[in-house]
């Protein structure tokens, strides 16, 4: 019998029903299921319609008040009432609201309920962001969701796996952004259709758990239906750091099939810009030299982590948003939001002339907190730049990792990061 790759093997250990082989129809119970403030009234709505009473733990439901929290208006207020709401009647403790949560998928893991061979359902396609951990995120759609709130099971098929082997050291200002803008640019927006990537080899332990879930976050814009890192070392400290009791990591077979197998030299990247409209649109930063840009944007549910937050204050630290030029930094969450105040990272960042946000993923998908006018141009740490993600379908969106991000807002366009950190900074 050929060996399986982690997905399936993690897959297995939560079947209620099926056998977890490439295409095969399987029920999985999940570790945690997770909502927020935009698929969570849906999947409210539809658990009332489908006549269930309790949902199936509440100690296993997560619901943040995110995307439109704080509030910008009385409907996304009505949104977050009705999740509160919903909160209260179910006993669910888990639920987060602005200055007691953050993003959702930065949160979850920072709440030690995902780790090694875990699994999460969520109504978000970015659900896929807990790869990082040793663990799988499914994005379901919210009337999917509803099923899972009361029976705590869905039926899903299972995915063929594509394998990412990694090897090398990255050099200066090249993050896990540019790792999967790298591999997005290769195989294209739907290179992964219909299958989890696996990243592993031994340029992983170059990355820490913010580089890894940087990567993971986009996925989907691979078109994947998941990934998933190998575990080792790193992953079960931070597990442990995390108050999470150890569990061993889920590795591959010897001799696991795959659909394809993708290798990528961390030492022979640049730091890479997607060009709009598609995350598929990578090149190094050094082809963009010169691009203007109105908005700089450092944040989301991967890149507003403790980590990029130092890089921006390393570019920043003595120099100025240029004129003409707006940052908006936005903590992925309250501790990271209180870890960055703590070591000064915030005072310097606000120093340089940038607006600090309370966590929210407000600009990120075109809410609020940073829309971008007709023919703006932003650079971003985010995960989407198609056609008026992040506002007016004349706007444009460039994505990039942190250190280039910051080093834009500087010098008012894209530049290379070890560019601008050689000019002189003032006193």
């Amino acid at each position: 019998m050929s060996g399986r790759a982690i997905t399936q093997k993690i897959l297995a250990a939560h079947a209620v029903e099926g056998e977890a082989v490439p295409g095969a129809i399987l029920t999985v119970r999940p570790d945690v299921v997770l909502l927020n403030d935009v698929s969570g009234p849906l999947s409210f709505e539809q658990f009332a319609l489908m006549g269930a009473a309790r949902v199936f733990d509440p100690e296993r439901i997560v619901l943040v008040a995110d995307h439109f929290a704080p509030a910008p208006d009385v409907t996304a207020a009505g949104a977050i009432a009705m999740t509160r709401d919903f909160a209260r009647q179910q006993g669910i403790a888990h639920f987060y609201e602005p200055g007691r949560g953050g993003i959702e998928h930065t949160l979850l893991a920072e709440l030690g309920m995902i780790g090694h061979g875990g699994i999460v359902f969520g109504a978000d396609s970015h659900t896929c962001t807990a790869g990082a951990f040793n663990a799988l995120g499914i994005g379901f759609g919210s009337t999917d969701l509803a099923g899972a709130l009361a029976l705590g099971k869905l039926w899903m098929r299972v995915p063929d796996s594509i394998r990412v082997e990694l090897s090398g050291t990255p050099g200066a200002h090249v993050t896990g952004k540019d790792v999967i803008l790298e591999l997005i640019r290769r195989i294209g927006s739907d290179g992964a259709a219909d299958a989890s990537l696996e990243f592993g080899g031994p340029g992983l332990a170059a990355l820490g758990m913010d580089e890894r879930m940087a990567v993971a976050n986009m996925a989907v814009e691979a078109g994947a239906d998941m990934c998933v890192f190998e575990g080792d070392a790193r992953s079960a400290a931070d597990m442990a750091a995390r108050g999470m009791a150890p569990v061993p990591a889920v590795m591959p077979d010897a001799g696991a099939v795959y659909r394809q197998r993708i290798a990528i030299d961390l030492s022979a990247l640049r730091p890479m810009v997607a060009r709009p409209p598609s995350p598929a649109s990578g090149v190094a930063v050094e082809a963009l030299r010169g691009q203007r840009v109105d908005q700089v944007y450092v944040g989301n549910c991967s890149n507003g982590t403790l980590t990029d937050l130092r890089q921006v204050a390393a570019v920043l630290r003595g120099r100025q948003v240029a004129p003409g030029v707006r940052m908006v930094v936005v903590p992925a969450t309250q501790k990271i939001w209180r870890a960055a105040l703590a070591e000064g990272l915030l005072d310097t960042i606000a120093a340089a002339g940038a607006a600090i946000s309370t966590p929210t993923c407000g600009a990120c998908f075109g809410g609020h907190m940073g829309i971008l006018a007709a023919g703006e141009t932003a650079i971003a740490t985010t995960n989407r730049n198609y056609r008026g993600r992040m506002g007016h379908p004349d706007s444009q969106v460039f994505l990039a990792n942190a250190w280039v991000a910051a080093a834009a807002a500087v010098a008012g366009e894209i530049r290379p990061p070890d560019e601008v950190m050689a000019l002189e900074v003032a006193a």
